[in-house]
């Protein structure tokens, strides 16, 4: 049977600039009506992004074969080559001629506030690309358009494809009723437990309760490990203690590909989550969402470590 995984959501740029100052002294609430400020910014660097392309590159270290399914604009063409490179299927990833790849720049001063702006220019036709007929194990719906997030959602659950729904930084976009509507085609739902709290109070359901109609709800929380709601139980997953917590941006696409790879390899959904939690783990201790390069053997021998679990298989 096929382990590929249909991995819907975007593929991006994050430009990243670093003010050697405190927005605070500049952003004056007296002011702001009329507000125009300029930061000069010594430091930069441009990362390669999106849910769809962290977590393809994620299951990459893991040894998983995973299928972005994304659109992009002709600017995207170095990220497609690295893609490539690492080993990804970017048939599913549509070049869009007229538009720009999808970009958030962000500028951080130094007490770590952060504004950013995102363009999302061809993820806005996501919906577009039609993913029927390419057969896999799993598949997962991240943050993207919410017509794409639908479109791709239906999709899968047509062809019969279990999918996980990961919520994530679409949220603001989806009523009560879109939850409910996207939590009837999907087989697992992940959030983080800030979202998982939006969620409940838009469905006016608890996770638990969401549980029951679904093979699983997994609730990451931070420091505290994971909440596994599956077959009317709650299982606690302990978390590991990182010493250097550098950057956590993109630890929850780690987390969402260490979820799928364990499904892809039919482990429980406990150990799944204990693989999830250690890509969670090696990606929070360097910058970038795909900056970390943990060999698979770390991987297994942390999984071990942590969880006495199997290594990779």
């Amino acid at each position: 049977m096929s382990d590929k995984v249909l991995v819907c959501g975007s593929v991006a740029f994050d430009t990243i600039t670093v003010f050697e100052g405190h927005f605070k002294e500049h952003i004056l609430a007296d002011n702001i009506q009329s507000l125009s400020v300029s930061f000069f910014v010594p430091s930069m660097r441009k990362e390669y992004g999106g849910c769809a392309g962290n977590i393809a590159y994620n299951l990459c270290l893991l040894g998983g074969h995973p299928v972005p399914v994304a659109t992009v604009g002709p600017d995207a063409a170095d990220y497609l080559a690295y893609l490539r490179n690492l080993g990804v299927d970017t048939s599913l990833i549509r070049v869009l001629p007229d538009m720009y790849t999808p970009q958030c720049y962000i500028t951080t001063d130094l007490d770590n506030n952060q504004i950013a702006s995102f363009h999302p220019g061809a993820m806005m036709l996501s919906a577009e690309n039609d993913l029927t007929g390419y057969q896999a194990a799993w598949g997962i719906v991240a943050p993207d358009s919410k017509d794409g997030m639908f479109a791709h959602a239906s999709r899968l659950h047509k062809q019969g494809i279990p999918f996980v729904f990961d919520l994530g930084q679409a949220m603001p976009l989806f009523s009560g009723d879109d939850l409910n509507k996207m939590l009837e085609l999907a087989t697992i739902l992940t959030a983080n437990d800030y979202e998982a709290s939006i969620v409940a109070q838009r469905t006016g359901r608890s996770m638990a309760q969401i549980a029951q109609s679904m093979q699983a709800v997994i609730v990451t929380r931070g420091a505290e490990g994971a909440t596994l709601y599956s077959d009317g139980a709650e299982t606690h997953i302990a978390p590991i203690k990182v010493e250097h917590v550098v950057d956590p941006t993109g630890c929850g696409d780690a987390h969402r590909a260490g979820l799928l790879y364990g499904l892809t390899q039919h482990w429980s959904l406990t150990d799944a989550c204990c693989l999830a939690n250690v890509m969670g783990s090696f990606k929070i201790g360097s910058k970038g969402p795909q900056n970390h390069s943990p060999a698979r053997a770390d991987i297994s021998a942390a999984l071990k470590q942590h969880y006495g679990l199997r290594v990779l298989g």
